[in-house]
């Protein structure tokens, strides 16, 4: 059984690239462009690992992330966080989560593989 791996992310263009990307690391991505339809998908199936956008709307990653840790059946899934922010590099610096990562966009396939790698072994 394929494992899947979920990405929230609200632009088109990064949410496609991340499609290919991970089918070709031969994990299956389930793809969702906002926070309250990516909890509604974990709590119907979830997912192995998540990658999710800290920049969205309506509902953030901070927002998503607290509701996703808030909930005792989803907390232990790990997540990467991707931005293109610095401070968020740093705020992570802070947050003692060893299931929470965090890579920086523009992100290389290599980091996104070892990121994933790094959480489903």
């Amino acid at each position: 059984m394929t494992r899947k791996i979920l990405v929230v992310e609200d632009d088109q263009p990064i949410l496609e690239l991340m499609d290919v990307l991970i089918r070709k690391l031969g994990y299956e991505p389930v793809l969702i462009t906002n926070g309250p339809e990516a909890l509604d998908a974990i709590q119907k199936e979830p997912p192995s690992l998540i990658l999710l956008d800290i920049m969205m709307e309506p509902m953030d990653g901070w927002e998503f992330l607290e509701k996703l840790r808030g909930d005792f059946a989803m907390r232990d899934i790990p997540v990467i966080i991707f931005s293109a922010s610095p401070v968020i590099e740093e705020k992570m610096k802070t947050i003692r989560d060893p299931k929470l990562g965090v890579l920086t966009k523009p992100i290389s396939f290599s980091e996104l593989r070892a990121g994933i790698e790094h959480y489903l072994t």
